[in-house]
């Protein structure tokens, strides 16, 4: 399936991003609770990789805020995503697993990916290779690195804006 070679961004990081940053062995989490980030709460629509993309966050709850992500192209489900931001120590960490449209993981049984906080400025938190930027209460962009089939990278924005039920 092409998605599965284009959404392998979630294991590579580039020197040439704009809006990511890398994690580096002796780096220090910032100080951070979920609450900084409680704005991710809701139904998120986008549009990426030829389709339409949804994120659906909890709100803060034991610890953590969970997520579901789906793709949808040509009328049929391309893969999804199930994960959480999660309080670890005084820090967050973003953590995620992948799944085929029939749910079969991409994964190892125990394996997650899993993005240390690096950073929090203004309406932006920088986890390893990811950023989640709040535009406004209705718009927010998550800002991850792809890996291409020729071997390079490319930083990619997802663009959302609240669903309107």
């Amino acid at each position: 399936m092409k998605y599965i070679s284009i959404i392998v961004f979630f294991f590579t990081i580039t020197a040439n991003a704009q809006n990511t940053l890398s994690y580096k062995v002796g780096d220090i989490a910032p100080k951070a609770k979920l609450s900084q980030i409680s704005w991710m709460e809701g139904h998120w629509q986008g549009e990426a990789f030829g389709g339409i993309t949804e994120e659906i966050w909890s709100p803060p709850l034991g610890g953590s805020m969970m997520f579901s992500f789906k793709l949808v192209a040509d009328g049929k489900v391309q893969f999804y995503e199930l994960g959480h931001i999660r309080q670890v120590d005084e820090s967050l960490v973003f953590e995620l697993k992948h799944f085929n449209s029939d749910l079969k993981g991409w994964e190892e049984k125990d394996e997650v990916q899993s993005f240390k906080l690096i950073k929090i400025a203004d309406n932006r938190f920088y986890f390893d290779g990811f950023t989640f930027e709040k535009i406004n209460t209705n718009e927010i962009n998550i800002y991850g690195l792809i890996h291409q089939e020729n071997g390079g990278n490319e930083e990619v924005v997802f663009n959302y804006k609240k669903a309107q039920l």
